[in-house]
């Protein structure tokens, strides 16, 4: 009786462990992404990307142009040096003003 009793529960607890893991990946994945880059705010009319060679870059808003590539700018340094990256070796790659 007690084999009986473990093969009914494995029957729901494997999986139940693999749906509760595949949660919390699609959860995890998707704040990531997120959190990654800046949007814009009301009343930010420029925007920055800047790229290191390697690793990720960064994208941001600002109130001017140059605001917005000095932010860009810090953001690649910042999310370069997490990913492996070569903060050093930032550039900014596109900034543009809405009209």
């Amino acid at each position: 009786m007690a084999n009986r009793t473990a093969r009914q529960c494995s029957s729901w607890v494997i999986p139940s462990l693999l749906a509760i893991n595949l949660a919390l990946i699609a959860g995890c994945s998707g704040k990531a992404s997120t959190a990654r880059y800046a949007t814009s705010s009301v009343g930010s009319a420029c925007y920055a990307k800047a790229l290191p060679t390697a690793g990720e870059g960064g994208l941001a808003w600002g109130s001017t142009l140059s605001m917005a590539r000095k932010k860009s700018m810090d953001n690649c340094i910042r999310y370069a040096g997490r990913s492996g990256g070569t903060p050093t070796t930032c550039q900014v790659v596109l900034a543009e003003c809405r009209h």
